[in-house]
């Protein structure tokens, strides 16, 4: 039997690389994991509200979003039971336009929703949609809200510059399969953000909010701060005095020596987006009550052609008696 000997150094060469590409992996996966939640939106909502749209009828995503933005949506009238059609819901906004990111540069607005259907209604299974619906469905990443709710619809955050324009394929529920869906009319919600919220769910604001004075006084230093903010002191006129943490993003709009008001605005207001919501009606039809509008119409028309006939018959039969 032949004897291997592995050298010290040649074993430790192989443990470094070892332990490196773990390391490796491990950075990855962590930084991708923690990444989602700071960058989807929609998850706040998700993870702090049972249900999107409160008792008032406001969508919660007014919570965070405090400017208004109009929303748009159209669907169909009425459907027909199990059958697809889609939602598309607009976001118009001024493209021109750049917002304030997390660190404080300029980034171009991206855009989210929040589609609340009635009971029943669903997005459309892969199988049930078309080419085009299924690729521009899995680029969007719908998804629903929660599994107890598949009939609210959340996506986002995306590029505003390409997703002006929100498309969701829908399945209408069938009543002879889902004893608690019934024909008739239904309300649509639907919630639209550009830009970035103002306020976190903690209450905390984002740097995309004003910054005010807390109390009265003077500005007596400005201390720029290295990740691009600012901290503001203010020599109270009960001669308190407090610092104010501006971070990067929003414009101080004070310098040294200016008196301020309590509530008084320190910064600009960077927030260019803002939230929207809209509310359509859409009718689950009964495919029998179409058929019965169709047969009554067919017999409404040959009643009216056979009153005509007959009438063009008596008209022949006085000409011919008057002519004897």
């Amino acid at each position: 039997m032949k004897t291997v000997n592995i050298s010290p150094a040649w074993l430790s060469a192989i443990l470094r690389r070892v332990v490196l590409a773990v390391a490796v992996i491990a950075t990855f996966l962590t930084a991708s994991l923690s990444a989602l939640p700071a960058q989807a939106y929609p998850i706040f909502a998700q993870g702090a509200y049972e249900n999107p749209r409160e008792a008032t009828g406001r969508i919660v995503c007014a919570n965070c979003h405090l400017a208004k933005k109009p929303t748009e949506i159209e669907i169909p009238q009425s459907v027909l039971p199990d059958t697809v059609f889609e939602a598309v819901v607009k976001l118009p906004y001024d493209h021109s336009i750049q917002q304030v990111a997390g660190d404080g540069s300029k980034a171009a607005l991206n855009v989210g929703a929040v589609l609340v259907l009635p009971e029943g209604f669903t997005l459309a299974p892969d199988d049930r949609m078309t080419d085009e619906q299924r690729e521009a469905a899995s680029n969007m990443y719908i998804q629903p809200y929660s599994e107890a709710k598949p009939n609210i619809l959340v996506v986002g955050p995306l590029p505003g510059d390409e997703y002006e324009e929100l498309k969701f394929p829908i399945l209408s529920p069938d009543p002879a399969e889902n004893s608690a869906v019934n024909f008739g009319k239904y309300q649509v919600h639907v919630g639209g953000n550009r830009g970035r919220g103002q306020v976190y769910p903690t209450g905390d604001k984002s740097n995309n909010a004003v910054y005010n004075a807390s109390l009265a006084g003077t500005i007596s230093a400005i201390v720029p701060s290295e990740d691009g903010g600012s901290a503001v002191t203010i020599q109270g006129d009960n001669g308190k005095v407090l610092e104010e943490t501006i971070p990067a993003g929003p414009e101080l709009l004070v310098a040294v020596g200016d008196e301020v008001t309590a509530g008084q605005a320190l910064t600009n207001n960077p927030n260019v987006g803002g939230f929207g919501q809209a509310d359509i009606e859409i009718v689950l039809q009964n495919p029998n009550r179409i058929l019965g509008l169709m047969a009554f119409f067919a017999i409404t028309t040959l009643a009216q052609i056979m009153l005509v006939l007959k009438k063009k018959q008596v008209e022949r039969v006085q000409a011919v008696e008057m002519n004897f």
